[in-house]
């Protein structure tokens, strides 16, 4: 497991269906490595702090595995590292065998894995095609976030090593599936609040999701 790309972008104005609008998505690969902080990589900002950053989303990592999926289904698209906005193009990690609260070692960094990105339409602007927002969600390939534990220098090719996990019950996966596929699994449903490094947004989504399931 390794990082292949470590990718950065400040915020920029870009022209969408006639409005003007302020998005971080366009980033770049940096020949360099780069201080990874508690909100961001040095070098990148997010546009709308009310969906993107924070500290559960700081960086954004999208597995390289993807990309021929990608390749496939967009002929002829320029698909370079961190087309899907990610921070990390990452090898050996995907989202079906991480968990929630997995944490793992970067070089001198840890992180910890807190959820999949779910697109807006500022995807659609990056790929100059509205289709791209719901063709990402049911292709399940979201990628996740990572909240940084511990600050450090990264850089492309360092290892990414699992040094602890949470729990083994609930994958990044298994959220998206809980999310726009299998809405109604109160079994996951529970086991999914009861993650304690998952997002309380995320848990208060599915505790009503729940109550509802169950007539509460």
């Amino acid at each position: 497991m390794k990082i292949l790309s470590v990718n950065v972008g400040l915020p920029k104005e870009v022209t969408w269906q006639g409005k003007i609008v302020t998005t971080g998505i366009f980033k770049k690969p940096v020949n360099m490595p780069v201080m990874m902080r508690t909100l961001n990589l040095d070098g990148d900002q997010q546009a709308d702090l009310t969906v993107h950053g924070g500290v559960t989303k700081a960086v954004y990592a999208y597995p390289s595995e993807h990309y021929d999926y990608w390749r496939a289904e967009l002929p002829g698209a320029d698909l370079p590292w961190g087309m899907f906005g990610e921070n990390f193009t990452t090898e050996g990690l995907l989202e079906e065998a991480i968990y929630i609260g997995d944490r793992f070692g970067i070089g001198e960094t840890e992180v910890m894995v807190t959820e999949p990105r779910m697109p807006c339409y500022k995807l659609g602007i990056k790929f100059g095609r509205p289709d791209i927002i719901k063709r990402f969600l049911a292709s399940r390939r979201t990628g996740f976030y990572f909240a940084v534990v511990r600050e450090g220098m990264v850089g492309a090719g360092d290892p990414i090593e699992l040094i602890g996990q949470e729990q083994q019950d609930i994958s990044v996966a298994d959220i998206t599936r809980l999310y726009a596929f299998e809405r109604n699994d109160v079994k996951a449903l529970r086991l999914a609040i009861e993650v304690e490094a998952l997002p309380e947004s995320w848990k208060g989504y599915f505790q009503h999701r729940l109550e509802k399931q169950i007539g509460v």
